[in-house]
């Protein structure tokens, strides 16, 4: 299905959980975030009515994120559903790493073909700044998890304040190359500013080519992350929530007042 801006739209990213192991300081702050009530949170069964439903509507790509989905009992099961969904072609998973040790042949297993990792640093002692106390051994011993199961492309997701160019950024991009990775470089984004770039070394950011829908954990379709505009499946039914996503998707960002990104998928 096409917007009225003539953009092919394909592609829905999942938020399972607002919940994090992590508190990364530019997601949110030390003391955390009011979260989304538990009966509030859809379940898996509904969200696979969702795909079922967004499938006939063109969407082939699908990309499951959080918070962090791994906190989410029985998340492998929902990548098996989904991947059993005839019209589906592409799956992938974004998580910080912490607990993809213990997931990621089972995973691989359940039908995800391709994930994402948060890195910003290569540095134990920064990482445990950035992210509040996360034990970066337990990330790097995910990633070479992900890749014993067969999972590709593993991708890094490396969050900059200003520049590639940076020190972290700079080391990050090594381990990637050492590792057979491939990195993307995320400019530190502003959600009630609106603040974004393109993302470096994937589509991210570009309004002008945006093919994405968003599902949030509690029932919201929003058609742009840089946007206030959401349609709820549970009001509206989930066909004419996805129907007026797509219709009303904007040309571009602008600003989100009413989400942070532990609740949006980012």
């Amino acid at each position: 299905m096409f917007d009225r801006f003539n953009r092919k739209i394909d592609y829905l990213r999942i938020s399972v959980t607002d919940r994090c192991n992590l508190r990364c300081i530019y997601c949110m702050p030390a003391e955390g975030i009011p979260l989304i009530r538990h009966e509030d949170i859809l379940s898996y069964e509904k969200i696979v009515e969702v795909v079922r439903e967004a499938v006939k509507l063109g969407i082939r790509k699908v990309r499951i994120t959080g918070g962090e989905p791994l906190v989410r009992k029985g998340v492998t099961h929902l990548v098996e559903m989904i991947s059993g969904i005839e019209g589906i072609q592409d799956l992938g998973l974004t998580t910080n790493g912490i607990l993809l040790e213990t997931f990621a042949a089972d995973l691989a297993k359940a039908g995800l073909k391709r994930i994402n990792i948060s890195l910003d640093t290569t540095d134990p002692e920064k990482f445990k700044t950035i992210t509040r106390g996360g034990d970066i051994q337990s990330v790097f011993r995910g990633i070479e998890a992900a890749k014993k199961a067969g999972l590709s492309p593993v991708k890094i997701n490396c969050v900059v304040h200003k520049s590639s160019s940076e020190p972290d950024a700079l080391q990050v991009k090594e381990f990637c190359n050492k590792n057979g990775l491939e990195v993307r470089f995320i400019h530190e984004m502003d959600l009630e500013s609106g603040c974004f770039t393109v993302v470096e070394g994937g589509n991210g950011g570009n309004c002008k080519s945006c093919n994405r829908l968003r599902l949030t954990a509690d029932g919201m379709i929003k058609p742009c992350l840089f946007s206030n505009l959401s349609f709820s499946i549970r009001e509206l039914g989930i066909r004419e929530a996805l129907v007026k996503a797509i219709e009303l998707k904007p040309e571009k960002g602008t600003v989100n007042t009413l989400n942070r990104f532990n609740n949006i998928g980012g």
